[in-house]
């Protein structure tokens, strides 16, 4: 596409083809919804832009000249395709059909999603649904997916974010552990207890001496960064690891370890980008997974 030989915008090829075909300027500013003046000034700075004189005055019509009539077919054309992009782009951002991807972390997508994907699967059976499961921030701007749930705030101003309610993490572990390892009474006896890491264990350290509990990265006897995986560990009777409330509820018999001193509030933010005000499939969905959710 050679953009430079381009020497005009589309409104003024428009105001033109409104001209041509309504027979006057007033008729054609009132068919586009524009004042008198603001046509007239696209139709002069159309002829300006390409060199030559579009229309002759007969009393109260214009008439197109040779010029003009060469163009025609051409800006016809254009005013073709302009109302099938927007038809199409219309038909898109209000049906209540289509793709939409959700990203969210393993455990939230593996215990909180799927009875929000039940509701949606009766509500809008049209839509389907691409999980993208990632314990990394994916990037909306870049359409990595429409709609994420984070735990973190995102300070981008091209996206909408909701806060929903705090989740709470604790510490658990099964039975079987605790019986053969005793149960912890302080968090300095719980610094010496088998722990399950969830990925970087030093940033795990460090995030858990904030909240009083020391370790060390021989604490750590096992470690995963997929947090079915830790919890299947957990469930294994092979140490403590921490959990959200919702994912510890999965488990039939876990037990919370020291729940008063380690309480870990866990924010939730559902997040999309500025498409959820123009598109119904979007919309529907974000407004789902917060109602679910909440």
């Amino acid at each position: 596409m050679n953009w430079a030989a381009v020497t005009f915008d589309w409104n003024q090829a428009r105001a033109f083809l409104a001209t041509v075909e309504e027979g006057s300027l007033s008729a054609a500013a009132r068919a586009l919804k524009l004042t008198q003046p603001t046509l007239s000034r696209q139709v002069a700075a159309l002829e300006q832009a390409l060199g030559v004189t579009l229309f002759e005055r007969v009393g109260r019509s214009m008439v197109p000249t040779a010029a003009a009539l060469e163009l025609l077919d051409h800006v016809k054309s254009m005013g073709e395709a302009a109302a099938r992009i927007s038809l199409s782009a219309s038909g898109q951002a209000q049906a209540i059909e289509g793709k939409v991807s959700i990203t969210a972390s393993d455990g939230l997508a593996a215990v909180q999603l799927p009875s929000a994907l039940d509701r949606l699967r009766r509500e809008a059976p049209g839509i389907q649904v691409d999980i993208v499961v990632s314990n990394d921030i994916r990037d909306l701007r870049l359409r990595e997916a429409d709609i994420a749930i984070r735990h973190v705030r995102p300070d981008h101003p091209d996206l909408i974010a909701r806060r929903l309610p705090d989740s709470v993490g604790h510490l658990y572990a099964m039975p079987a552990y605790l019986d053969r390892a005793g149960r912890p009474a302080t968090l300095a006896e719980l610094s010496t207890h088998d722990i399950i890491g969830h990925g970087d264990t030093a940033r795990m350290m460090e995030f858990l001496a904030a909240y009083g509990l020391t370790l060390t990265e021989r604490s750590f006897v096992l470690s995963a960064d997929n947090g079915l995986v830790v919890m299947e560990l957990m469930k294994q009777g092979l140490g403590i690891t921490a959990l959200s409330r919702e994912m510890a509820n999965t488990v039939p018999g876990i037990e919370a370890v020291l729940p008063d001193e380690l309480a870990v509030p866990i924010p939730v933010w559902l997040v999309t980008h500025r498409e959820l005000h123009t598109s119904r499939r979007i919309r529907t969905v974000f407004d789902l997974l917060a109602d679910e959710l909440g």
